[in-house]
């Protein structure tokens, strides 16, 4: 058997020293951005956490402002400046959208516009190969009508069943009425938990709440721990809901990023979806890592500004900081 030459020999040592050094260097980086199930938040094999918030801007006339970079924005976690590391205009990441819809009795004259309205914005906002939406329905109940799908004809069809309690169903009831937070912390949990890209709940409803194990406040964390955020639509008989039903409205929709809307004679449902529609292909993706390494899990404020005068932008408030091993 012919014997290795020294030259062959030279040339396979050089090889795999400059391996060895090039897997060396590699590990030694600062932390590799991995993609996790959670999408909005990265985490960084070197147990770094990148978080990510999605911010919609408008101006004074409550139109969509586009053009800003990453110098237009300020942002502080627990009053402490942090440095965006990341920034894009548009994301092309996947869309999960849930459809809550009150069926409680206080709906049901309004129940038919929601229906039709919900699907036109599903069949213009849908992506099939891409988005998916689930339809879930709570009144004294939380029922999930439509698990996740691509499909507009399944989706179409559940909204059809969407309804509000037979006679037979109220003559049984027992407990609450309207489980609307319940409803959401299902919702996070249960779905979204599990999700990569972007994440929204669209909650039509008068506000009213009777009955939920959940309480509001354990609502709003459970969609920021699954960085989801929640637009509110306040639709009721006559256009208005009660004082109380709209405050949780906007305080579900102003804690996890969202939006909230009042259905009337000068905004439409299809309006209200139109804006809906707007904001979702309009958002900043803003990333960055703390100052402050975590060692414990909770909650870190978030406070996202806009330096331009006159400009609004909507941001969740909130982000779960995970110590490794925890679950979100």
């Amino acid at each position: 058997m012919k014997r290795p030459s020294l030259r062959s020999f030279a040339v396979c040592t050089s090889v795999l020293f400059a391996a060895a050094g090039f897997l060396a260097a590699f590990l030694a980086l600062p932390g590799r951005a991995q993609e996790t199930e959670h999408g909005a938040e990265a985490s960084f094999s070197s147990d770094i956490q990148v978080v990510n918030v999605l911010a919609t801007v408008r101006d004074k006339k409550a139109q969509c402002v586009r053009d800003l970079n990453k110098d237009d924005f300020a942002l502080l976690e627990d009053g402490r400046q942090q440095s965006i590391r990341y920034f894009t205009r548009e994301t092309d990441l996947p869309l999960t959208i849930g459809l809550m819809v009150d069926t409680s009795m206080s709906q049901v004259h309004v129940l038919d516009a929601e229906r039709g309205a919900s699907f036109r914005f599903i069949d213009q906002v849908l992506r099939e190969n891409k988005d998916k939406v689930f339809v879930m329905q709570f009144d004294m109940n939380v029922k999930t009508m439509q698990v996740l799908t691509g499909s507009r004809s399944d989706l179409q069809e559940s909204l059809r069943m969407v309804d509000t309690p037979t006679k037979n169903e109220l003559r049984s009831q027992y407990g609450g009425g309207t489980l609307l937070y319940d409803a959401l912390s299902d919702a996070s949990k249960e779905v979204m938990r599990t999700q990569q890209g972007r994440k929204a709940l669209i909650v039509l409803s008068d506000g009213g709440e009777n009955g939920s194990n959940a309480t509001l406040k354990e609502a709003v964390q459970e969609a920021q721990r699954t960085n989801t955020l929640i637009y509110t639509i306040l639709f009721s008989d006559g256009g208005m809901g009660s004082d109380f039903g709209k405050r949780i409205m906007q305080r579900l929709a102003k804690e996890t990023g969202g939006s909230y809307f009042e259905v009337s004679k000068k905004m439409t449902i299809d309006q209200v979806y139109a804006q809906i529609e707007e904001d979702l292909r309009n958002q900043y993706s803003i990333g960055y890592v703390s100052d402050l390494p975590v060692t414990i899990s909770e909650f870190r404020n978030i406070q996202l500004t806009v330096k331009k005068a006159g400009l609004t932008v909507n941001a969740r408030n909130r982000y779960w900081a995970g110590a490794r091993g925890t679950m979100p």
